[in-house]
């Protein structure tokens, strides 16, 4: 089978988390796989984005399939279902607004910068060593550093269930792709 310049989009993925080690500032390089599916899916009504470009379900299926990392198994019906779906949108929705929130209380000067990555909305890393301040407000350092907490949490979680299910298990339950779903139905007028 030939490959295609878009097979090798996992490389963008892992270099975005490595690029987020270093330089937190990278971390708003995020925003282009928040924007990208849902442009395609508003402007194509089609979920190409997650089939062929979504480079970190191409990395989960590298990790689980050819190397094996993944046990394989179904996963769990209840994952699937529109409730927890939609449940698991609505709770990304209410932290990714969190961050924006902190990242608002930042850029008013009513909170100081705080320069921790939270893995799962719930640990607290110390991330002192990827920011050594700019030129520009502290409040672009609070959104990159919530953003890359974003996008780890959800690699992180990606891993778990590629590790535990089939590998791109991820993709079943993930926000942006219930978003484009969401947007394709209604641009093609199935409710």
């Amino acid at each position: 089978m030939k490959k295609h310049w878009y097979d090798y989009l996992w490389i963008v993925s892992m270099t975005y988390l490595i690029l987020g080690f270093f330089n937190i500032l990278f971390a708003w390089l995020g925003l282009l796989c928040f924007f990208i599916p849902l442009l395609i899916a508003l402007i194509g009504g089609n979920k190409a984005y997650c089939n062929r470009y979504c480079g970190r379900g191409q990395l989960f299926g590298l990790l689980g399939g050819r190397f094996g990392l993944s046990r394989r198994k179904d996963i769990p019906g209840w994952m699937k279902s529109k409730v927890f779906r939609y449940g698991f949108l609505a709770f990304f929705f209410t932290m990714f607004f969190l961050m924006l929130w902190n990242t608002y209380l930042v850029f008013a000067g009513a909170r100081e910068l705080r320069q921790v990555v939270t893995l799962l909305w719930t640990f607290k890393l110390p991330w002192h060593w990827a920011y050594h301040g700019t030129l520009l407000s502290p409040g672009v350092a609070q959104f990159a550093f919530g953003f890359y907490s974003v996008m780890l949490t959800s690699t992180v979680l990606g891993l778990i269930t590629m590790v535990l299910f089939k590998p791109r298990s991820w993709c079943v339950y993930c926000p942006m792709g219930t978003m484009t779903q969401l947007i394709c139905r209604a641009k093609h007028g199935k409710g």
